[in-house]
């Protein structure tokens, strides 16, 4: 079979998480697994009204085939949105509507690499990306990550390579939940800025801080190869797969949205009214207030229960907003090896080794807090802690 097979799908790994979610689809097993949104924080109700007023208001378009960039009104509400809060000077022709950021990923590689050419990612970095990176057979640069940011000494060192693209995600990182400071972001530009390499800042959960202050963007508005990718998937549903890519560089937008086009023509057009009709007629910022509370107790509980639990020679982030926290074995501690024992116990989280790049048996995991209530969260990391124990 796999001569029949591309080069690029045979490089590409299998999604760990989502084989991970099989696994752990008993009822009976706790899951820190996913990086699912609380179902409680969706907006049933709203969007129901929203529904029913975009077909009365709109009719078939709302059905209908649509451009390529996505329908001007959302395009022009991020825009507006992203100026009042960064003060970008962006117009909708700077935004590229995507089926999710995943696809953003995809469209950006598709439009920028090709096979060896350089990428930077983090290290650890987020699955997704690298699953999706791999695709297109670069090769990879890794940079270390710290409590406060990027390795800045590395990074210099790797930038001595051929590098074409940056991908990063200063806020709330997945999956260490770290957020680089903005001393390291002012570093990170000072040093790209007289380079070509595309920045790609991936900010799916900057509005989900419960601690702190929001930061600014290291490229967007600064660099001339700067991308921003956001997404309605964590503060209105997951399920309408509403992305969007943000590049004030005019030829990177037309070469990306010739690549959308070429993929699926547009993103779903009826998620896209529907999206910008809830917006539009409901407190976003309110909304999004219940779901950082909501999420500041339930890390707020991991983190004592692990505090109780877990033993002193585990370590873990502390997260100040976002859906994740990381947590460092003992040397010589293979999470993936542990995994399986952790499911006998009926919990379940993701091992490290798909967040690295050509790394086996490392000795960190991921958790996700976000998707199940404090009682619960407490049971499954003392049940965790009962396993470490053991190690």
């Amino acid at each position: 079979m796999e001569n029949l097979l591309s080069e690029r799908i045979l490089s590409t790994p299998p999604s760990f998480v989502r084989s991970i979610l099989k696994t752990a689809m008993d009822p009976e097993i706790i899951s820190f697994a996913g990086g699912l949104p609380n179902p409680v924080s969706f907006p049933q109700e709203e969007l129901l009204k929203s529904m029913d007023s975009i077909v009365k208001t709109f009719g078939s378009a709302v059905f209908q085939y649509s451009i390529t960039a996505g329908i001007p009104e959302l395009r022009q509400y991020i825009a507006d949105s992203y100026n009042k809060e960064f003060d970008l000077n962006l117009c909708a022709d700077d935004i590229l509507i995507t089926t999710g950021s995943q696809q953003a990923l995809d469209l950006i590689s598709k439009a920028i690499l090709n096979k060896n050419d350089g990428v930077i990612l983090e290290k650890p970095s987020y699955l997704g990306a690298i699953q999706v990176f791999s695709q297109y057979q670069p090769k990879f640069h890794t940079v270390d990550l710290a409590e406060n940011g990027l390795n800045i000494a590395q990074l210099k060192d790797v930038l001595k390579n051929d590098i074409k693209m940056m991908y990063a995600i200063p806020e709330f990182q997945n999956p260490t939940g770290l957020t680089y400071s903005k001393e390291n972001r002012e570093e990170i530009y000072e040093i790209l800025k007289d380079t070509d390499v595309v920045l790609v800042e991936d900010d799916p959960y900057g509005k989900l801080r419960f601690e702190g202050q929001h930061l600014p963007y290291i490229g967007a508005g600064k660099l001339k190869n700067s991308i921003v990718l956001g997404s309605f998937s964590k503060i209105v549903t997951p399920g309408m797969r509403t992305g969007f890519i943000i590049s004030k560089n005019k030829d990177l937008i037309k070469h990306i949205s010739i690549a959308k086009e070429a993929s699926d023509l547009h993103t779903n057009v009826f998620s896209q009214y529907l999206i910008w009709d809830y917006l539009m007629k409901n407190d976003l910022k309110a909304h999004i207030a219940k779901i950082t509370e909501l999420y500041r107790k339930q890390a707020q509980t991991m983190l004592e229960s692990m505090d109780k639990y877990f033993p002193k020679t585990v370590k873990y982030t502390r997260p100040n907003g976002g859906m994740f926290l990381w947590v460092t074995l003992p040397e010589g501690v293979s999470s993936l090896k542990l995994f399986p024992k952790a499911l006998e116990k009926k919990v379940a989280f993701v091992p490290g080794d798909p967040f690295y790049i050509n790394k086996k048996d490392v000795n960190t995991m991921r958790l996700n807090y976000t998707n199940a209530d404090c009682e619960t969260i407490e049971e499954g990391i003392k049940r965790l802690g009962e396993l470490l124990s053991e190690i």
